[in-house]
């Protein structure tokens, strides 16, 4: 039976003297902005009930920074002027700097080592990025398979570096954060093909980085969390040693862009019913491609016989009933399901524990369930 677990609005922080700031120093950036370019800064174009039901004083400071560094919504960008503008890790490094905090400190006393190697595709290889605790003895430690977001056409895993080292830290385990080629230069499912092969990958060499090839999970954030479950679903169809765990964050769990919480958050930030919009017109190589079981997890993809699934969403997200829908579907075809919803957050919100609450709870809750899923497992 689904564990449901949503996370109550908690009361505006804010004090009405900073409130009143925040509003005006919102308008006169916004007013600069409109000054120095012709296109809408992040806030212009945002639904205004963002910014009022991110009700935390948190999560409010990274849209704020976000704003305050110039993000444009992903749909008036160009491919190029999208991959290399501010991000949300950016605005949160800004606001631990605002802070007093030295973001590179903060990583290094994680002790969470990094090691570049790379694994094969069908034309080349492709980078993936070994984060190992330190601390954790010289026996082999169990491996989790990270696959990072952005739609499958920006980010990389220099972006998403704060998740999978909370992951590392946290669970004692080995993260192996995957890159896979990107559209629109290569189209779906090319980013779906490289992920797995990746998977396969570290089933036959985990050994190598000091991992337990018997212990593996996958983790993936947004797009991420797509081509986690359809590792999954390779994996079983393809007799391939299977995860034993899978934790889906904000998952793209279907095409149908008109449900609850796209209506909802239409013009949410960072993401938006625009910017996915602008994601499945670079992915998709041609229109029957939105018909695929791989990108309709919810209708269309066969879940049976999958690992126990993770399910985290963010309230002010276009894809909230896309991973809710999907932790009911998984539940329904006999698949061991937990899930969590967080009130108050926003999509991206799960990396960014150095500076939000609700990242640290999203992140522990996961970890509970990996470390079960480990604890459970034969070693080698």
């Amino acid at each position: 039976m689904t564990k449901l677990i949503t996370r109550s609005t908690l009361a505006l922080h804010l004090m009405a003297g900073v409130a009143m700031v925040s509003t005006g120093a919102m308008a006169q950036e916004k007013a600069a902005e409109a000054a120095m370019s012709d296109k809408p800064s992040v806030a212009e174009s945002a639904d205004s009930g963002t910014l009022k039901r991110a009700d935390k004083e948190d999560m409010l400071l990274v849209l704020q920074k976000m704003q305050k560094l110039g993000i444009k919504p992903i749909d008036s960008r160009t491919v190029e002027e999208a991959r290399t503008q501010p991000t949300p890790a950016d605005a949160v490094k800004a606001v631990l700097k605002d802070q007093g905090k030295d973001p590179a400190a903060l990583m290094a006393a994680m002790k969470v080592s990094k090691k570049d190697m790379t694994y094969p595709i069908a034309d080349g290889t492709q980078p993936i990025r070994i984060y190992t605790p330190e601390g954790t003895g010289t026996g082999p430690l169990p491996v989790i398979v990270y696959y990072h977001g952005g739609g499958w056409v920006i980010a990389d895993i220099d972006t998403y570096e704060s998740s999978a080292m909370a992951l590392a830290k946290k669970t004692g385990a080995i993260v192996a954060s995957v890159e896979y080629r990107h559209a629109p230069e290569a189209k779906f499912p090319a980013a779906h093909e490289d992920s797995f092969a990746a998977y396969k990958w570290v089933v036959d060499h985990a050994g190598e980085f000091g991992g337990d090839a018997k212990k593996l999970a996958l983790v993936g954030e947004s797009a991420g969390g797509n081509l986690a479950a359809n590792v999954a679903i390779m994996a079983r169809d393809q007799k391939v040693q299977a995860p034993l765990q899978m934790v889906l964050v904000y998952p793209v769990a279907g095409t149908d862009m008109n449900t609850p919480s796209y209506i909802a958050n239409q013009n949410a930030i960072p993401l938006s019913k625009g910017a996915m919009g602008w994601f499945v017109d670079k992915v998709l190589a041609k229109p029957e491609d939105a018909k695929s079981p791989m990108l309709n997890l919810t209708t269309l993809a066969d879940l049976k016989g999958l690992p126990p699934a993770t399910v985290i969403t963010a309230d002010i997200d276009p894809l909230m009933s896309d991973g809710k829908m999907l932790a009911e579907k998984l539940e329904a075809a006999g698949v061991k399901t937990t899930y969590q919803n967080n009130d108050g957050v926003t999509h991206e919100f799960f990396g960014m524990d150095a500076v939000l609450d609700d990242a640290k709870r999203a992140q522990d809750f996961a970890v509970t369930d990996l470390k079960s899923a480990f604890a459970g497992a034969i070693s080698n």
